[in-house]
């Protein structure tokens, strides 16, 4: 018997419709060849473009000899804190300062530690630079866990980021230093008469030979914030840091300046998850093992002001927080966005991430690079918003 046609084609449809369900899972994934996210697409990195030295007027070495008194050098000093043991590690990243910069100019150095500094630290840090060192040790009331802080709260909470996978979180001593290096290390005597500083730490590396004096470009050009690499944060360590800062802000809107980098504080469009998490903060910030500053910055009632309300709110010991963040939050809201400056042709590095200029004066670095890590690193770069909100000035 002839089936109708109508309903042959539908048999047919009905067949086709079998066979094409039949061999879907065994058939091979379109690949969507549009970016993930806003991290695998390409961007135009300037750190590929030829680097030159920022425009004048630079004071070249001339009369920097480390025993002249009347050399053109500044109240400035090449500043870390480190431990004896860390010796080896502090010898590694004066030399390699030592060689690209300061032999030109002997600029001191300034050592801070929370107990005595051993002979033998001084005598293998001294034999690296033709410049005066200085052996400091920090005042127990600037580096002891202050009273308001509760124990047992700590200890809690630090359980509590260790299960989020927050380094360090458990260790007293860590979060004693995140504090200093955020409100203390500046009010210590030995830094009375100084007005800038570069911040070096053990076993980071230089690459690029500069030659002009880094503290007269900083003076000279009214900068008073200086970095090379500018990260995310792990918002899991500073829920509430945001939040504070919101407060003091409402409690002091007379230290807002006008021309602030807001935007580059609160973006949520690049990585919305780290927003949400810091309650409205999108975590960038400047990478504080490196930066050259202006201590009289950081001797301003804002800053003082919002150190104070920060320690009181003991985020330093309950969350994570950083002077990282702290510094960049504060640079970020109470001065002029143009004071702050990209050393883009300083090469460095502090493992995993690089600054590489393009520049005949750089060896042993890629141009370019940003990190010898696995990939998902690249997403931790926040270079681009600075960049898109700011500039690179």
């Amino acid at each position: 018997m002839a089936f109708p046609k109508p309903l042959r084609a539908l048999a047919g449809l009905a067949f086709l419709l079998f066979v094409f369900l039949l061999f879907q899972p065994f058939r091979t994934p379109t690949i969507n060849s549009k970016p993930e996210n806003k991290f695998t697409e390409e961007w135009a990195d300037p750190n590929n473009e030829i680097t030159g030295e920022p425009d004048g007027p630079l004071w070249r070495a001339d009369d920097y000899t480390a025993n002249n008194p009347n050399s053109p050098r500044i109240n400035a000093t090449l500043l870390s804190l480190v431990r004896n043991n860390e010796v080896m590690g502090m010898i590694q990243a004066m030399r390699d300062l030592e060689r690209t910069w300061n032999h030109k100019f002997n600029y001191p150095w300034t050592f801070f530690n929370d107990e005595p500094f051993s002979e033998e630290f001084k005598r293998k840090t001294q034999a690296e630079t033709k410049a005066r060192c200085n052996y400091e040790v920090i005042p127990a009331d600037h580096w002891d866990v202050p009273s308001w802080i509760n124990s047992d709260l700590f200890e809690e909470s630090a359980n509590i980021l260790l299960e989020q996978g927050i380094q360090y979180a458990n260790l007293v001593s860590y979060h004693k230093m995140c504090r200093w290096n955020s409100g203390m290390f500046h009010r210590h005597p030995a830094l009375a008469n100084t007005r800038y500083y570069w911040r070096v730490e053990p076993k980071v590396h230089f690459f690029c030979d500069v030659d002009y004096d880094i503290f007269r470009y900083m003076e000279d050009h009214n900068k008073t914030y200086g970095f090379t690499i500018n990260l995310y944060d792990a918002p899991e360590s500073i829920p509430t840091l945001w939040p504070e800062t919101l407060k003091f802000m409402a409690a002091h809107p007379e230290y807002i300046h006008p021309n602030n980098a807001m935007e580059w504080l609160t973006d949520s469009e690049r990585r919305p998850e780290h927003n949400r998490k810091a309650n409205g903060y999108s975590t960038c910030h400047f990478w504080s093992n490196f930066e050259i500053a202006d201590l009289d910055f950081l001797r301003s009632q804002a800053y003082e002001d919002y150190f104070n309300h920060l320690d009181r709110a003991g985020g330093f010991f309950y969350e994570r927080w950083g002077d990282a963040p702290v510094h960049s939050i504060a640079w970020a809201l109470f001065e002029d966005k143009s004071k702050i400056h990209w050393f883009r042709d300083i090469g460095y590095q502090h493992i995993p991430y690089f600054n590489c200029p393009n520049s005949p004066k750089c060896t042993g670095c890629q141009k370019g690079r940003f990190t010898d890590g696995e990939k998902f690193l690249y997403k931790e770069d926040c270079r681009p918003n600075w960049f898109k909100f700011v500039g690179m000035g």
